[in-house]
């Protein structure tokens, strides 16, 4: 990590995302084994992750924007 880093990570929390929302943030960014690692972590999270990817405008059936 790197200082950039880290003041990167102090502007991210000052907005105060959802901890889900930085996990699937994270899983767009990370390596195929890095990904894997959240997924191993995270599955539910992840397993969303990929729901949404695949669906129009990320709405799973039953939702409305």
């Amino acid at each position: 990590m790197s200082y950039y880093d880290y003041r990167v990570s102090q502007e991210i929390a000052a907005t105060d995302p959802p901890f889900a929302a930085l996990i699937m943030a994270a899983a767009r960014k990370a390596d195929s084994d890095n990904v894997e690692l959240l997924r191993e972590a995270w599955p539910e999270t992840i397993a969303e992750l990929r729901a949404r990817y695949n669906a129009p405008g990320g709405l799973l059936p039953g939702e409305s924007s």
